[in-house]
């Protein structure tokens, strides 16, 4: 007569261990490591941020190509080009007062 066991076997125990520290391990994994969910958050909120940044820069090009247009050898805009003199080299007209 075989007496019924009273405790699992040894191979039980350790397979339900490693599928228990393998579930664990890829549940970390898939929430915090390098490709996890909280990963994935932060590189959208860097996208969102690298995107304005883009967006603003996008709008100096803008500027900058206006300017550069306006002060070429085609096309040359004489209020620029007295504006630019002014705030880069300082320059005044005879009739002005400056005041600080």
């Amino acid at each position: 007569m075989a007496h019924p066991r009273k405790r699992p076997s040894l191979g039980v125990l350790v397979y339900t261990g490693v599928i228990v520290t393998l579930g664990g391990y890829f549940t970390f994994a898939s929430v915090q490591g390098e490709y996890g969910l909280f990963r994935r958050l932060q590189i959208e909120a860097e996208l969102t941020e690298l995107q304005a940044v883009s967006g603003k820069l996008g709008d100096e090009l803008a500027v900058m190509r206006n300017k550069t247009r306006r002060m070429s050898d085609s096309y040359l805009d004489l209020d620029l080009l007295d504006e630019q003199a002014r705030d880069v080299l300082g320059y005044l007209r005879v009739d002005e007062v400056v005041i600080r």
